[in-house]
């Protein structure tokens, strides 16, 4: 290998290392986020993602859904849908994610707070 194959493997190396530390540092800071609660077209909450809470949303149908968020993710823990879908999509936590349960028509988003996130540095 010569001195400049040397010098390009090195730059290489340290761009993708560069991209490694600005990727991580955008997941820390979209943890800051809101988890919003829609039913149908109504908002029915908004919830810190920094702060741990068990919530109870009942559809106009009778359905009933479970809603956790702990250590900075939000799930759904139990839903009484027919096919348990929202319960199986599993957790969230970064900005523009979003769980849905289709039968009760509620849907669950993380949202960034303004003034963070990287559009806050960059922006």
């Amino acid at each position: 290998m010569k001195k400049n194959d040397i010098l390009l493997a090195g730059a290489v190396l340290g761009a993708a290392f560069l991209f490694l530390l600005m990727q991580k540092a955008g997941e820390i800071s979209s943890s800051a986020g809101m988890v919003t609660v829609w039913q149908g077209r109504e908002q029915v909450g908004v919830y810190p993602l920094s702060e741990d809470r068990r919530e109870v949303f009942v559809s106009p149908s009778g359905g009933r859904n479970i809603l956790v968020i702990e250590d900075g993710e939000a799930y759904m823990e139990d839903a009484d849908c027919p096919d348990g879908l929202c319960v199986k999509q599993g957790r969230i936590s970064l900005a523009g994610q979003t769980l849905t349960c289709l039968p009760h028509r509620l849907q669950i988003r993380i949202e960034d707070v303004p003034g963070t996130g990287p559009d806050a540095v960059t922006g």
